[in-house]
């Protein structure tokens, strides 16, 4: 048994008024809406300038910008993304972003992100 098979699923709705947000430092914060160990979404929101530091992880990764501007870095690759568009970030490679103009990222992790949920991250 593994951890993500001990994360139990949320609740079925979630309220974004009755969500809290966390303040993840640097102009940027995080709502977790759901989740069980195989999938997560959460919402960041981003103050311009924010940085979302260079990192990887072992899991999938699909990002829809629904608001603002940012200087996404995938691997050797920078792109501007603006609202309406998406971007995919395949496990162990490299990423970050610049917020340019304020906005909110909406992120979806298989599997879940068991470090945003105070565990620590596993190494797979």
């Amino acid at each position: 048994m593994s951890l993500h098979d001990d994360l139990k699923p949320t609740k079925e709705y979630w309220i974004d008024s009755e969500t809290e947000w966390e303040d993840v430092g640097g102009g940027i914060n995080r709502q977790i809406m759901g989740y069980d160990g195989k999938i997560m979404l959460v919402k960041a929101k981003f103050e311009t300038g924010a940085i979302g530091k260079l990192h990887k992880h072992y899991h999938s990764q699909v990002t829809y910008v629904d608001s603002g501007e940012f200087e996404m870095s995938i691997g050797e690759e920078k792109r501007m993304l603006k609202a309406g568009d998406s971007f995919y970030i395949p496990p162990h490679v490299m990423h970050g972003c610049v917020c340019k103009v304020p906005g909110m990222l909406i992120d979806v992790f298989s599997p879940a992100r068991e470090d945003f949920l105070g565990h620590e991250m596993l190494d797979l």
